[in-house]
């Protein structure tokens, strides 16, 4: 398995380039579970199904080695249908040395959002274990692990780039935006697709490959069934309708669908569970083991209660937390809270950047080391997106200088001046722009549509920055859109007058000839 460094990592636009940089990455492992897997591989009293059982814990752990067990199964054309198949498959031996391969890191040093879909997955598992497991006994292992790897295809994407993921979140299920346009504005193709085609190499067990074709080909069963199930007032009327249809019956009475109900229940409730999608899903399960909605909605939360317990972690949102509240109540998304502020560590290295452009006389050897060091301090402060521009007047063009968080794609930009308005009066004279969701849609309007595109949100600060009554830069940051926590936006007041000075420092200093030109 080959295994790439996720920092850094440009974003693929196709299908084939997403697949092989996902395909590359090595998925991290919990320390704990690490070191307890290594001691159990070298303990001869354990046997296969002990060292499978531990595995379990991991669900990183589990795909990566049934991944390596199918891609080296020596002509057999099976993937491996249980954990414990697999193993035998490697032995011990190369199980050992892919697990050296694999990173050993705590909680903190993995993204969250990777940390945050390994748990909607073991959500989803204890899900569909708890609601059909029972029901098809013989089919246990079957839908063990397909529940817990379905949404593993994500799992590489959420460690490599966790933001693209959140943003999705973000505009996909709290602010109602399609989901197709949205997803190839961020990944340039469609997440099912890609998530498709990624367990098609990685020869996942067939009832995952199987959910994928189902949610891409064939959404007009789901929409039949689930008429049927919302009769769920009358169930022999439902069965009546089901029997009527032998075709749908028998589609919608595959054990494979099992894993895709787990999934669809534990992804919905992430977002409330008394929202539609819930609701749909809780009425495709009552119909599946026809029962009655109550008992499938109380087996729901007493599943997910159990997955709390022993899964939830405190940086992670579980939605059992969810079944304390009043019924109504709904989680806010990241997006519509106010963003972090910036930790002690960040705001000490902020005051000291800053206290390094008061310096009299100016430390900096040209304008690009003091630009440079004006970005680094908007990004201590707390701003994850950044861009310092500076208007060239022979051109009357706008040109990118400094990033940060924004694609190195977008270092060449440059604008016409005159093109907007609101350039045209910030170049003017020193000026400083809030927008807010109150704004937005006032002055996004009369900016350049690129800034639209790389700044998404409605929560943005842009400032005019100038040296003895003329702008030289002009600096636009945000918070990743969500709304600005009231301690950066201070010190993005308080980092502007210090570049200012800074400019004042650098331009007598440039006087007497000893700055380097830009």
């Amino acid at each position: 398995m080959p295994i790439a460094s996720t920092s850094h990592l440009p974003r693929p636009k196709t299908l084939e380039a997403w697949v092989k940089q996902l395909d590359d990455l090595a998925l991290p492992v919990a320390q704990a579970n690490h070191a307890r897997v290594r001691a159990a591989l070298n303990d001869s009293r354990r046997s296969l199904r002990d060292i499978a059982d531990m595995m379990q814990d991991s669900p990183a752990l589990v795909l990566s080695v049934l991944r390596e067990a199918n891609q080296h199964s020596h002509g057999i054309t099976e993937p491996a249908e249980s954990l414990e198949v697999a193993l035998n498959r490697l032995g011990l031996a190369r199980t050992e040395v892919l697990l050296n391969r694999l990173p050993a890191k705590q909680a903190q040093e993995v993204p969250q959002a990777y940390r945050q879909l390994i748990l909607i997955s073991q959500h989803a598992t204890q899900q569909a274990n708890g609601l059909f497991a029972s029901r098809l006994a013989r089919l246990w292992q079957d839908i063990h692990l397909g529940s817990l790897l379905f949404l593993a295809p994500l799992w590489p994407l959420a460690l490599a780039h966790p933001k693209l993921l959140e943003e999705w979140e973000l505009r996909v299920i709290h602010k109602g935006e399609s989901s197709r346009t949205v997803e190839l504005e961020l990944f340039g193709v469609k997440l099912l697709d890609l998530c498709q085609a990624l367990a098609t190499v990685w020869r996942l067990p067939v009832w995952v490959t199987r959910g994928y074709t189902v949610l891409i080909k064939e959404r007009r069963e789901w929409v039949k069934a689930l008429r049927i199930a919302r009769e769920n007032h009358d169930p022999l009327q439902q069965q009546r309708d089901m029997d009527a249809n032998a075709d749908l019956q028998r589609w919608f009475n595959q054990p494979a669908n099992t894993v895709l109900m787990g999934n669809g229940l534990a992804l919905a409730a992430q977002q409330a569970w008394n929202s539609p999608h819930c609701l749909r899903w809780e009425l495709l399960s009552s119909l599946y083991l026809q029962q009655s909605m109550d008992q499938t909605q109380q087996q729901v939360h007493q599943n997910a209660a159990s997955s709390a317990r022993q899964h939830a972690a405190d940086d992670l949102w579980h939605p059992a937390q969810a079944l304390l509240w009043p019924w109504d109540f709904r989680r806010i998304s990241n997006g519509h809270e106010p963003a972090a502020a910036p930790s002690a560590d960040d705001l000490q290295r902020w005051r000291k950047l800053c206290a390094d452009m008061l310096v009299e006389p100016s430390p900096f050897n040209n304008a690009m080391h003091l630009i440079s060091t004006a970005r680094d301090a908007l990004v201590a402060s707390g701003m994850q997106r950044v861009m310092l521009l500076m208007p060239d007047k022979n051109t009357g063009l706008l040109r990118v200088h400094q990033l940060a968080g924004l694609g190195a794609e977008n270092a060449a930009l440059q604008f016409q001046i005159k093109d907007s308005k609101v350039l045209e009066r910030l170049l003017a004279q020193p000026t400083q722009l809030r927008l807010t969701p109150a704004n937005h849609a006032q002055f996004a309007a009369l900016l350049p549509p690129a800034f639209k595109t790389l700044f998404k949100g409605q929560h943005l600060l842009i400032r005019s920055l100038s040296c003895n009554g003329k702008v030289l830069i002009l600096a636009i940051a945000d918070q990743g859109g969500s709304p600005m926590s009231e301690i950066t936006v201070q010190a993005f007041a308080k980092t502007s007058q210090c570049v200012e000075r800074a400019l004042v420092n650098f331009t007598q200093l440039k006087s007497t000839g000893r700055a380097k030109p830009v």
